[in-house]
């Protein structure tokens, strides 16, 4: 199995693209550390990896706290299930005009979207290097962090941001054999994306070459190729799973 002998820690892993991830890379053969901000969706889907003959261990995480981010690390230390692939997958947002936002909305969307990889990613990385076994990053971001978007001017600069930071720390990292790469989904058929109205998917499912919204488990897929052996000579690259909604470099 591509993935068998590796931890995998994946935040943000409760429901969604998180959720899909996790079961993606545990049916490659690794064991998988669910991580969420809500306790009960880790055990729900560490259950799930087990039902299908895997093994996940569970654990609530805020990754805007860093308390909390190095009380995990400490738990996976004592476990010796310090991970060789970190997926900083969790996000939030809420669409609104740019005239419209708070501060405080500033603030929550570029905590948990932004900094939230760095706090996570920083968290791990002297364990990583240590261990001298290499190892596998992969942020996150959206393509609104590569083209923009329109009612998510925060999110898209905060998004932006972890496509710069994973270039950079690819730069600083690649002599430690560790790759960093980033993901960029577009409409995804997630929980939050069923929140919005009607009529906004259907417009945007409609500017999409395909005419859909992409399954999880598909922005999954390009999580497991960054995770796996097949990109070993592959750092600071962004990769688009959008459907062909956005095509420029």
């Amino acid at each position: 199995m591509m993935l068998a002998g590796k931890v995998a820690l994946v935040t943000g892993a409760g429901s969604g693209i998180g959720r899909a991830i996790a079961l993606k890379l545990a049916g490659a053969g690794a064991r998988i550390v669910v991580t969420d901000a809500v306790a009960e969706r880790t055990v729900e889907v560490a259950g799930e990896i087990a039902s299908a003959g895997g093994t996940a261990l569970a654990f609530r995480l805020d990754i805007t706290d860093q308390q909390n981010i190095d009380e995990v690390r400490s738990a996976l230390e004592a476990q010796a299930a310090a991970p060789d692939i970190v997926v900083n997958n969790a996000g939030w947002n809420r669409a609104e005009p740019f005239l419209s936002n708070t501060p405080d909305l500033w603030r929550r969307v570029i905590d948990i979207n932004f900094l939230g990889h760095v706090m996570v990613t920083r968290a791990f990385l002297d364990r990583m290097i240590v261990a001298g076994r290499g190892g596998k990053i992969v942020n996150i971001s959206s393509d609104a962090g590569r083209v923009g978007s329109s009612g998510e001017t925060v999110y898209a600069g905060a998004k932006g941001a972890v496509i710069a930071f994973t270039k950079s720390l690819a730069r600083e990292m690649a002599r430690h054999r560790i790759n960093v790469n980033c993901v960029c989904p577009g409409p995804t058929d997630t929980p939050q994306a069923r929140t919005n109205a009607p009529s906004l998917n259907e417009a945007l499912a409609k500017a999409i070459p395909f005419r859909r919204f992409a399954d999880p488990a598909e922005i999954a897929g390009a999580v497991l190729f960054f995770s796996s052996d097949e990109a070993n000579f592959v750092t600071g690259q962004v990769m688009s799973v959008s459907g062909g909604l956005t095509m420029n470099g």
